[in-house]
Order: structure tokens, then C-alpha cells, then sequence
């Protein structure tokens, strides 16, 4: 396989893009559970919150899946991905049957951490929604 052909970044792009998509769109249809959730880490304004992270994820997918100001959408993500990182998977601060799986979760969120900081760093590539120039 060619690893400089436009369709890698594409498909990393697609392939990051999945887990925030279904994410989000898990939050419209069960919003309630997902405010249920939240509530179990005190956070303050969870209806507002939430409404701000389902905005990111599904608005975030959008540029990552088409390339239109994707390094934008991927530091934002970078971001939102670090603070539901330590919030929601603080392993260290789980009982010791939580523990493994919070861990993997944070581990998971790290890979995915750096994935939108090459993202960020290096742009969609070729096949992007309002690319500029023609290298």
C-alpha cells in the first residue's frame, strides 16, 4: 500500500471520527441517561454542558469527516478528549473492579489524544472540504 496516497488521511480521519459521531448522537437520542452519568461526578450546569459536548462531537465529526477546518475541530477535540479523560476515566480514583477498565478507557483516550494532535498538527490532507492550494 502507498502510505502517501489521499485516501490515508481520509480514512484516519473517518476512522477517528466514528467514536465521537456515535457518541454524540447517542447523547440526542438518550440525553436523560447521559445527564444520569454526569450527575454521578457533581459536575455543575449538566444540561448546558452536555448540550456544549454533543455540539463538539457531532460539529466536531462534521469537519473531521469532510476536512472543512479540520485542525480547528481536531485541537477543540484534543481538548474535550483531555477533560473527559481525567473526569470520566480517573482510574487511579476507582474501586479496584473499575479500576482495569477505567484505565483501558484512559489509555484508549490517549491514543486517540495524539491521533487529533497529528490531525492538528498536520492537516486533513488532499481529499478536504475547502483545501487551499494544490500540494
Amino acid at each position: 500500500m502507498i502510505l502517501d496516497h489521499p485516501v490515508v488521511p481520509l480514512l484516519g480521519r473517518l476512522m477517528m471520527t466514528y467514536i465521537f459521531a456515535t457518541s454524540g448522537i447517542g447523547k440526542v437520542f438518550a440525553w436523560s441517561g447521559n445527564v444520569a452519568y454526569m450527575s454521578t461526578r457533581h459536575l455543575p450546569l449538566i444540561p448546558v454542558l452536555l448540550a456544549i459536548l454533543m455540539v463538539i462531537e457531532l460539529a466536531g465529526s462534521a469537519c473531521l469527516v469532510t476536512g472543512y477546518h479540520a485542525r480547528i475541530a481536531a485541537f477543540v477535540m484534543f481538548w474535550y478528549t483531555t477533560a473527559v479523560t481525567v473526569l470520566f476515566h480517573n482510574y487511579w480514583a476507582s474501586s479496584e473492579m473499575m479500576a482495569a477498565m477505567q484505565e483501558t478507557h484512559f489509555r484508549k483516550n490517549l491514543a486517540i489524544m495524539g491521533g487529533l494532535l497529528m490531525l492538528a498538527y498536520s492537516g486533513p490532507g488532499k481529499w478536504a472540504l475547502g483545501r487551499r492550494g494544490s500540494s
